[in-house]
């Protein structure tokens, strides 16, 4: 792909809806200039897996990418490419080999370029490049129309507005933020300014920025000018956050004095939405709403105007030179990087900033060559300073800290440090100081009540002990993730009555601490109005049960929150009922509730009228034998009674030992409580009896487990997708269609036996995976064959089930696991299955051939504790082979028998007893 598009059209296409349901499997990687092989793929499996991936070994990693793609499709964009290592480019596909040219489980790669060298490179017989030209003229105005003339008072300005197009030469980017700029301009002379703007005369030579985003950067206020312009400080295709660069911003003094009623945070987002409506900034493709990035042009424009001032360590070309005008510098966590700015820190005296960028979670974490004292030493006028992800052994702070008397802005986040010198707190004018994930930290200084300017603490994932006294006295906090109550007065519940402007997400720890009513209505929870989350804690011990219900119930009632709380959460609240707030339909804004662990309670609140609840977890309450009517009806505000839980989406209850039975709701089906619930999850709930709500219209998730004496109906759901049934007596389907499940997974005999024979009734047109487990009956498939859609199979201890007859095709499956089960299977042969992609064999003690050399999509096999297996024939699609205690093949495959490698030689990964065999003919 070329063109200034090419970023735009694949986000397009990325969050397309249909792309979106098409693909299991959907990543976004910006490579840039540097193009690691390692770094790309190890974004890929996290972003694929949600998770870290700790790995460090290029091979280990791409096995594991391999792995998470198994029976999946994908699409992996690769943005922003710049290198034509042919090599590099041919090692990166090796995980992806097998899925590119796949069918239904297959998958796509994009890359977007501006060099037609690497498009010609990435092209095969597989690949296309498509070429993106510049926009028309009718689509350029299209674009820029939507954008500037928006109101009816500007559409006389149609042909300056045609005129200010064609100067754009159909780039999108400089239509774009032009149309943005325009949209505020209501007066035709400044539409007429823009367009006879000198800068549209600069050549090519005297700077190689598009005049357009020229013009749009002279028109912005000067304070939106520094605040664009910080951004320089970030790399390429960096994707920052929005409330950590306000914070910045605010640091280095940016934002304007707050009008009456207003704070700095809310300046600073105003900013931030001010340039991004002007697209100096757009959302990135990481899925986070707070995630954005800047344009490649955009990010060129910020360091043209940056100049000396600004200054970016990271990248190996740039070095710094002694310039006594830099500013603001940002480094990462490379030793390159750092020994730069250490070489030449004395010639820095007048720095106001010290960011690390983490630009990769795997950056050498363990960073020696820097010397913090050293370095604060000589940077006394720092406002910014960020030593994030520094791994030293020692305390990564000297007491000199507390001579940087300008700092506002402090960042320690993932770093090793235990203890924090108490010269910290004479950082008066600290505003913001960031702990998280200090996993070693144990508590924080003992006069932080000094800070008196501090807006934002962090210690979200650290294990602090407790807190300081007197935090009472920070009354401008605005963030603190959570608060520990102590036992004593000058760091109890109280502490927290003068922090009103606490916001986001809170949790109080240890509120067992909290003695008597009026100690819990000092901390005014009722007035924290910008809190959105609060999670309330008592920690669990033996004298739980020792307590007075009634002090604690009203210790309960006096931590009220505010009615604009979104989310609650409640974790080992030790009375036997909960207060008359908790459930109240006043607070029509809580989407989330959460209670655990409420090991005394007996009844469950009332929660039936939250108008707007969507997600309600029950669990571990000990005592609970019923729940009732109370828990649907009306809260006893004075209003008419609406449908019970009409928003929920999500309902899960587990862990309730004593819980018998689930009244009903005696209702007509219109009036039915639960319109939109759609998964429904009930486990661990042994003396459960009776049946379930009637009919969930919107139910396509049902989950039961560990009910060992529920014999029920299940609920009538007509657009059921997913059904989970294990360990419970007896279930039997109401008006279920199975026509419409794609997921159904079964344990035990009867339910086994019960599905088996609806099966025979109702053919089950739309079912991709099947899970049959714990069945010792002897039972075949309906109809001795699988159905029509099947795409994954399971049998797991189900000795005596009859494994589909192997004359007939079964076209759709392409994932088989049988464990412990089909004791008539002897022998397996793949041309009932063409299309089987991934096999999995353990413990068939009767299997002894294994015929599946014909095969044309075979590409991974694991066979564990077949002991009679000797015969195995493979296929030429095999590349992932695993062998285990299977004794007859096990040493014939370690030594390279000269009777079986042959037919395995061919196969890339081969691991026998969980060691992987080196196969040199595949390097």
């Amino acid at each position: 792909m070329g063109g200034i598009g090419k970023t735009t059209l694949a986000q397009w296409v990325f969050n397309d809806d249909r792309v979106q349901q098409k693909f299991d499997v959907k990543t976004w990687v910006c490579v840039g200039e540097e193009f690691d092989v390692l770094k790309v793929t190890k974004t890929v499996v996290e972003k694929a897996t949600s998770g870290p991936c700790n790995l460090n070994d290029l091979d280990s990693v791409q096995l594991w990418l391999k792995n998470e793609l198994a029976e999946k499709s994908f699409l992996v964009v690769l943005d922003d490419m710049w290198s034509n290592n042919y090599m590099a480019w041919k090692k990166l596909l090796t995980p992806f080999q097998c899925g590119t040219e796949a069918g239904r489980h297959g998958g796509k790669i994009l890359v977007t370029t501006r060099d037609e060298k690497i498009a010609n490179m990435v092209k095969s017989h597989h690949h296309q490049a498509h070429n993106l030209s510049v926009l028309n003229d009718e689509d350029c105005w299209s674009l820029f129309a939507n954008l500037a003339l928006l109101s009816k008072d500007r559409l006389g300005f149609e042909k300056v507005g045609r005129e200010i197009v064609k100067k754009c030469r159909g780039l999108p980017l400089a239509v774009q933020t032009l149309g943005s700029l325009l949209s505020t301009k209501d007066d035709e002379r400044d539409w007429n300014d823009i367009l006879n703007n000198e800068i549209w005369e600069f050549s090519e030579e005297e700077s190689d920025i598009l005049p357009a985003l020229r013009i749009s950067y002279y028109h912005l206020p000067s304070y939106l000018k520094r605040c664009f312009v910080y951004c320089s400080l970030y790399p390429k295709d960096y994707e920052f956050d929005r409330d950590e660069l306000m914070l910045l911003w605010m640091a280095e003094g940016f934002l304007q004095q707050p009008r009456s009623g207003s704070i700095l945070e809310e300046v600073g987002y105003e900013y931030f939405n001010d340039l991004a409506s002007r697209s100096f900034f757009q959302h990135s493709n990481d899925g986070y709403e707070n995630s954005f990035v800047m344009h490649d042009l955009m990010h060129d424009l910020a360091t043209f105007y940056g100049g000396k001032f600004y200054f970016r360590t990271i990248e190996l070309k740039n070095v710094l030179k002694h310039d006594t005008k830099t500013r603001h510098l940002s480094y990462g966590l490379r030793n390159d990087s750092v020994s730069k700015i250490m070489d030449v820190c004395e010639s820095l005296k007048h720095a106001r900033t010290l960011m690390q960028i983490n630009l990769d979670r795997r950056d050498d974490f363990s960073v020696r060559i820097i010397d913090p004292c050293h370095l604060l030493e000589e940077l006394k006028c720092l406002r910014v300073l960020s030593f994030k992800s520094f791994s030293h052994e020692e305390d990564l702070l000297h007491d000199s800290i507390g001579e940087l008397i300008h700092l506002r802005y402090l960042d320690l986040s993932y770093t090793s440090v235990v203890t924090l010198p108490d010269s910290l707190c004479d950082l008066y004018n600290l505003q913001t100081l960031k702990l998280s994930n200090c996993k070693k930290l144990k508590k924080l200084p003992s006069n932080m009540q000094n800070l008196v300017n501090l807006r934002h603490l962090d210690i979200k994932g650290t294990e602090l002990e407790e807190m300081p006294k007197g935090m009472g006295k920070l009354k401008d906090l605005q963030i603190l993730r959570y608060y520990i109550v102590g036992k004593h007065e000058e760091n109890g519940v109280g502490e927290l009555g003068e922090l009103v402007n606490l916001g986001g997400s809170f949790r109080i720890e240890k509120l067992e601490n909290v003695v008597n009513s009026r100690e819990a209505w000092r901390a005014r929870m009722v007035d924290k109005k910008y809190m959105s989350e609060l999670c309330l804690e008592w920690s669990s011990g033996e004298d739980s049960e020792m307590v007075d219900s009634q002090i604690e119930k009203d210790i309960l009632a006096k931590l009220e929150p505010h009615k604009g709380l979104k989310e609650l959460r409640m974790k080992g609240y030790r009375g036997t009922m909960f207060p008359d707030w908790v459930g109240q339909s006043l607070y029509h804004n809580i989407t989330e509730l959460v209670l655990s662990g409420c090991e005394n309670c007996w009844v469950l609140p009332s929660l039936g009228q939250l108008p707007s609840l969507e997600w309600l977890e029950i669990s571990d309450f000990d005592k609970v034998k019923m729940i009732g009517g109370e828990f649907y009806k009306d809260d006893g505000t004075d209003h008419h009674c609406e449908i019970p839980f009409r928003s929920l989406k999500t309902l899960d209850i587990s862990g309730m030992p004593c819980w018998e039975e689930w009244e009903s709701f005696e209702c007509d089906d219109d009036d039915a409580p639960f319109p939109q619930l759609e998964v429904l999850s009930i486990w661990d709930c042994p003396k459960l009896r009776g049946d379930f709500p009637t009919f969930l219209p919107s139910l396509k998730d049902l989950g039961i487990a560990r009910c060992e004496q529920l014999g029920c109906y299940l609920p009538r759901a007509p657009i059921i997708r997913q059904l989970r049934i294990f360990d419970i007596q007896e279930a039997r389907m109401r008006d279920v269609p199975l026509s419409t499940l794609e997921s159904l997974s079964i344990s035990g005999e009867q339910q086994v036996e019960y599905v088996f024979n609806a099966m025979t009734r109702t053919q089950p047109t739309s079912l991709t995976w099947l899970k049959i487990s714990n069945c010792s009956s002897a039972i075949s498939f309906p109809g001795d064959s699988l159905p029509p859609s099947l795409l994954s199979l399971y049998i797991i201890d189900c000795k005596n089930v009859e494994f589909p007859m192997q004359h007939q095709q079964h076209h759709s499956l392409q994932s088989l696991h049988i464990y412990n089960s089909c004791d008539s299977l002897t022998s397996f042969a793949l041309p009932a299955f063409p299309n089987l992609k991934y096999m999995r064999v353990q413990r068939c003690e009767n299997l002894t051939s294994l015929e599946v050399s014909q095969s044309r999509s075979l590409q991974d096999l694991s066979v564990s504790d077949c002991s009679k297996l000797e015969n195995i024939r493979l296929p030429a699609t095999l590349s992932q082979l695993r062998i285990n205690k299977c004794p007859l093949l096990d040493e014939r495959i370690q030594k390279k028998d000269p009777h079986i490698w042959p037919i395995i030689s061919h196969i890339s990964y081969i691991s026998v007893n969980g060691k992987w065999i080196r196969n040199d003919s595949t390097s």
